[in-house]
């Protein structure tokens, strides 16, 4: 297949060098030519130390390079997306599959990053989401991830594009799951960061993974998710690997900021796109919009946008009132 990957950060090309690998002939996109130009040149990328970018990988900044591509894969940060399908909608072959591989939600609309690719372009998207560090796919360390579209037949296109030995790619109708299951853990590893930078321990770790997942369970089943998706790669496997591992920008920012450093410098030293701190703000409306309670989610809001102070968030958090972990049915007999 000829594949487009629009966003040349560390996700973006490591998908690209997965899908070289598998026998595609792939173009990586840079938004700024000078980028493009430097990644052609020197065949490395900041993002992803250490790799080397196959010399048969193709560079371009031009949208119009979509033109005549059998797939194109969105992988701009989540501020980006809409701008960027916006640009290549008119080069977007009639037959084309697309794919959108970025987490968040945006923040003025509440929309998944599938639902704005779809706006802008018109066609069905397959969302790509699971526990993937982009260091990790770029090295062909064993990774799994799902492909949701609720057209079975472009979800397999994307299933047999992407998979091979090192990346075991799984299929789901569930696009509503996978990606807020997406979005929302880089909000929890924002807070399992915060909580390290405080000096918690593993048990604190533990009660606000747990408890995340159950808010994103309560907010995805409002929105029309299968409470399943949520156990499966895209939910809890997600979340562990984001809140545990060093690799999770989320998460080294939430460090920072349990340390003590300002949000917005603690982003700044990060040197990367910190999503989380912009999905905590639109999960928070949509929490409120739909009427879920997502106290984490609100503290984390708080914290991130109103200052409020980390440690007195956390001890508001464990004071809350007495509640049933969930509502078992043998007490309703």
């Amino acid at each position: 297949m000829k594949i487009l990957v629009a966003g040349s950060g560390g996700w973006g090309t490591a998908l690209a060098i997965r899908l070289l690998q598998n026998g595609h002939t792939v173009t990586l996109w840079s938004y700024c030519a000078q980028e493009s130009e430097q990644l052609a040149a020197t065949c490395q990328n900041p993002f992803l130390p250490g790799v080397a970018l196959p010399k048969e990988l193709c560079f371009t900044s031009e949208p119009f390079a979509a033109q005549g591509m059998d797939m194109v894969v969105f992988a701009t940060p989540s501020f980006a997306v809409r701008s960027t399908a916006k640009a290549f909608a008119p080069y977007l072959r009639e037959d084309a599959v697309i794919v959108s591989v970025t987490k968040g939600i945006e923040e003025e609309t509440g929309l998944r990053m599938s639902e704005l690719v779809e706006q802008e372009t018109g066609k069905i998207v397959v969302a790509l989401s699971g526990p993937s560090h982009a260091e990790e796919v770029s090295r062909g360390i064993p990774t799994g991830v799902v492909a949701a579209c609720a057209d079975k037949e472009l979800a397999e296109a994307v299933q047999t594009a992407f998979m091979c030995e090192r990346l075991r790619v799984y299929t789901s109708p569930d696009t509503v799951g996978v990606e807020l299951g997406a979005a929302h853990k880089n909000v929890i590893a924002l807070c399992a960061g915060i909580c390290d930078g405080l000096g918690y321990g593993d048990n604190t770790k533990a009660l606000l993974m747990t408890r995340g997942l159950a808010e994103l369970a309560r907010l995805g089943m409002a929105l029309g998710a299968s409470r399943e998706t949520f156990a499966g790669l895209a939910g809890v496997g997600d979340l562990i690997v984001t809140c545990t591992s060093m690799h999770s920008r989320n998460r080294r920012a939430g460090i920072l900021i349990g340390q003590g450093v300002g949000v917005q410098e603690a982003m700044k030293q990060v040197g990367a796109v910190v999503e989380g701190y912009y999905a905590a703000r639109a999960a928070w409306k949509l929490a409120e919009k739909h009427g879920v309670e997502m106290p984490i989610t609100k503290a984390a809001y708080e914290v991130l946008y109103e200052n409020r102070d980390p440690r007195e968030a956390i001890h508001t958090l464990m004071e809350r009132q007495k509640t049933a972990e969930a509502a078992y049915s043998d007490w309703a007999r």
